[in-house]
């Protein structure tokens, strides 16, 4: 039987310290990446689209498919070799600089394959939480993982920022393939989880697998909400991200570290609204809670795009923290509500669906954003961002989640005499 606290289980702990070291490492090279292109490569805006672009496109690329590959494979190992090819993409980066043979291209393959590799891990630690945890352990569970996620953005890109500006982008990524590494050598200390089924279908069958995860998450008025909320909100956050350094760097004439700190603001944000997530929850409902939490808070989107030197940068850092406090919130609860309204056996193709819609909303962030910022340019763009943060709350706010007051206990006792095992 298991304990309503996660931290009692020993396997949790494995998974939260290795997710600790992989989410650092994501961060710094978060900030590192697109820092090489413009300051060593001299990459244009459109360029810097690209490389966004080319890092979250592999979730409309293999995204379906990677859910019911996982729903077939050992999620540990899945897990494992994910961080170990990221951590050999990132080494490659320093190892060309050193040698005076990196190039644009190299930068837009080793985003490309790290995003197909970072596919199979969020599908991967998504579909394996519940069963190290249980039902009664998952907001708690979900609440400890979004906070991690969101100290590692305050951490990572408040340090990428600082190891950018002190040792440079292309030495700031050994850090990056450092953290993957330990992060799967940690990883080795998860126990096996039980071997699943053996598949006999076709390609065919791979396909309806693919079907049922669709159909699960978009028949669903609530699933469908929570998906649509989401992917505005990404799409959003991704145009304004992928701009930014622009500005900040080119534009502005702003030191990197500072870059790292607005950035990081966004991360405390995160933080925020992860601790606040659970409180706010019991005391309004998990349904309401996303709906008049968003109601107040995504409208400080729209300070983002004021965004300059003095008093301007301060306002613009205190709308990214309102947003991103919304979207930390967002996040445990959302999570935690799809977690409970999916069967064990949909759980890949239900994270994979919503992994697919919500980093392809990254993708076309990452190309609006190029596309906009070359055209009509950067500040143009992050109008354009501020703008969708600020009624990205509306399809949750629409929909019957707005008045789901359900305590998770509740939930739980309910879909466990529904659903016997």
């Amino acid at each position: 039987m298991y304990s309503d606290s996660p931290w009692r289980i020993s396997d949790f702990r494995v998974l939260f310290t290795a997710t600790a070291l992989s989410q650092i490492g994501t961060h710094i090279g978060y900030v590192a990446m697109p820092l090489i292109a413009v300051s060593v490569l001299d990459a244009s805006p459109g360029q810097v689209g690209a490389l966004a672009t080319l890092s979250t496109v592999a979730f409309l690329l293999i995204g379906l498919p990677a859910g019911a590959w996982v729903d077939r494979m050992r999620h540990r190992q899945v897990l494992i070799l994910a961080d170990l090819i990221r951590s050999a993409l990132f080494l490659s980066v320093p190892l060309a600089w050193w040698s005076g043979s990196l190039t644009l291209e190299q930068l837009y393959v080793v985003a490309l394959l790290n995003g197909c590799a970072t596919v199979f891990f969020d599908v991967g630690s998504q579909s394996v939480l519940p069963q190290l945890v249980g039902r009664g352990g998952l907001v708690q569970a979900n609440a400890a993982v979004v906070t991690l996620i969101s100290g590692s953005n305050v951490a990572g890109r408040g340090a990428g920022g600082g190891l950018v500006q002190l040792l440079t982008a292309p030495v700031a990524l050994v850090c990056t393939a450092a953290s993957f590494l330990g992060s799967a050598l940690r990883l080795l200390g998860l126990r096996p989880t039980p071997a699943p089924q053996p598949s006999t279908g076709s390609s065919a069958r791979l396909g309806t697998q693919i079907a049922e995860g669709v159909r699960h998450v978009f028949r669903n008025r609530e699933l469908r909400a929570l998906a649509l909320t989401a992917a505005v909100t990404n799409l959003g956050v991704q145009i304004v991200n992928t701009v930014i350094p622009i500005l900040f760097v080119r534009q502005l004439g702003l030191p990197e570290g500072v870059l790292g700190l607005f950035w990081a603001v966004g991360g405390a944000g995160l933080l925020l609204g992860a601790r606040c997530a659970r409180f706010v929850a019991d005391r309004l409902g998990y349904g309401r809670c996303l709906g008049i939490v968003g109601l107040f808070l995504a409208p400080a989107g729209l300070l983002v795009p004021l965004v300059d030197r003095g008093i301007w940068l301060w306002l613009a850092g205190a709308g990214w923290l309102l947003a991103m406090m919304k979207t930390g919130m967002d996040n445990v609860v959302g999570v935690s509500l799809r977690q409970r309204m999916t069967s064990q056996a949909l759980l890949g193709r239900m994270n994979a669906s919503f992994r697919f819609l919500l980093t392809g909303a990254l993708a076309i962030g990452s190309a609006v954003a190029g596309v906009v910022g070359q055209f009509a340019g950067v500040h143009t763009a992050i109008w354009v961002g501020g703008a969708l943060l600020s009624v990205a709350f509306l399809p949750v706010f629409l929909s019957p989640l707005r008045t789901r007051r359900e305590l998770p206990q509740q939930q739980e006792e309910h879909e466990e005499e529904e659903q016997p095992v």
